[in-house]
């Protein structure tokens, strides 16, 4: 009773919000985080038609969750091609990697916000046959309207941390309620399995980690043709998924290796690129000679640090460059997925933050493709060891490679499992 209540109430809350909230995304939208023209997309008004046959929705909250399931739609698309597929996302950044990365035939659409109306008007128009949401994503309104219209559920590659489950214990019954919606349950890892099951109170399976399968990121072959012959035979290195405060690092590795280098590159490739002229000019406050990849697509010989301000294009600096720092690992950021670099054949060096990837940073430590560091000053002599030891750099890229390849079993696992949510083949 107590969690039909609190439902209730939370229903009752969009319902009153909605002109607070229609200025939230006027404003959003003022400040380039919402895409023109298809506002109205959260309001659950479709901008695209619905294709014929039956479809499949996936829902991938931002990036992360964006680039795990992309495997699984490759998957789908492979094994079910009589299947639509329609992919959600919340962030603008996914929904452009998603147009970058998507089958041309697969459709993308921004996720309604959790209002009654906006959730029924999403559902009356496409019709999904199976839906699919991936991590964490517990919409409630959305759930239990599926759930009403009797359409089978899927959450795949679920995570909850150790926090969230004391804060979820707390509300028990309603978190049991909402994981009742969903036909299947596949975690992360087998501690997220138990940490899910024991507040669901139900099994809960693991396949293992999306976000360790996948395709390597593509690269423009003219884009990366031109980028080598310009740098030639000058060592570089990379620092990826950059944050705050971890780019001060990145300067000081450069500072300190020049000094033998002169030649040296750093690359730096924000986690935000809007950062990028900020980090430009901290590096030229550093009295380092720095371009942006938005301004100067072309690295000249004066250029110490290219700062790479653009999206889609992480699979040419892995490539340019065989060594990558990966970000969000010294600053407290739980570490981002070290797999993009591994798949590319990256020898690896990683922070001391690793939550949000620690199996992904626990297996290739010990496959001996990633090294761990703790400040500017370690990763200044890691990359000195790589840059003056090919072969040590070389056998690293290939263990990362090694690792990474042997991981996409996940994926076929996963959609076995999904298989008997989707709908019936036609004959």
């Amino acid at each position: 009773m107590l969690v039909e209540t609190a439902l209730s109430a939370y229903r009752l809350s969009f319902r009153l919000a909605r002109p607070l909230l229609r200025r939230m995304l006027a404003r959003r939208l003022a400040a380039g985080r919402e895409e023109s023209g298809r506002l109205e997309e959260r309001w659950g008004h479709a901008s695209r038609e619905r294709p014929q046959g039956p479809l499949v929705w996936l829902h991938a909250a931002s990036v992360g969750e964006t680039m795990s399931v992309l495997p699984l739609i490759a998957g789908l698309r492979r094994t079910r091609p009589d299947l639509a597929i329609l992919l959600t996302t919340v962030t603008t950044t996914a929904a452009r990697r998603a147009r970058d990365l998507l089958p041309s035939d697969a459709i993308h659409q921004y996720l309604p916000l959790d209002d009654s109306a906006a959730v029924e008007r999403f559902l009356d128009h496409w019709r999904p046959a199976t839906v699919v949401f991936v991590e964490s994503e517990l919409w409630p309104t959305m759930l239990l309207a599926s759930r009403r219209r009797r359409i089978p559920l899927a959450l795949v590659n679920a995570r909850i941390s150790a926090r969230s489950q004391r804060g979820w214990s707390r509300l028990a019954a309603l978190f049991r309620r909402l994981l009742a919606c969903f036909d299947l349950v596949l975690a992360q890892t087998p501690e997220d399995a138990g940490r899910l099951g024991a507040l669901a109170g139900r099994a809960v399976g693991c396949k293992g980690n999306l976000k360790f399968a996948g395709a390597p990121l593509p690269a423009d072959a003219q884009a990366l043709e031109g980028l080598r012959a310009a740098v030639g035979a000058r060592p570089v290195w990379l620092a990826a998924a950059t944050h705050p405060g971890e780019e001060a690092a990145a300067l000081a590795t450069h500072q300190a290796l020049a000094r033998d280098r002169p030649d040296l590159l750093t690359l730096i490739a924000p986690r935000h690129p809007v950062r990028g002229p900020e980090i430009r000019a901290e590096a030229e406050a550093a009295g380092i000679s720095a371009a942006l990849r938005s301004g100067t697509p072309e690295i000249g010989p004066e250029v110490g640090v290219y700062v790479a301000d653009t999206l889609g294009e992480m699979g040419l600096w892995y490539r340019l460059s065989g060594i990558a720092f990966v970000g969000g690992s010294l600053a407290d950021r739980g570490g981002q997925n070290p797999l993009e670099a591994a798949r590319l054949g990256c020898a690896l060096l990683f922070g001391p933050h690793d939550e949000k990837n620690a199996a992904a940073v626990e297996g290739l430590a010990a496959a001996g493709a990633l090294e761990r560091v703790r400040d500017a000053e370690d990763i200044a002599a890691a990359v000195a060891r790589l840059l003056d030891d090919a072969k040590l750099c070389r056998e690293r890229g290939r263990a990362a490679a090694r690792f990474a390849a042997a991981q996409n079993h996940i994926v076929d696992e996963v959609l076995a499992a999904l298989a008997p949510l989707l709908p019936e083949k036609r004959a």
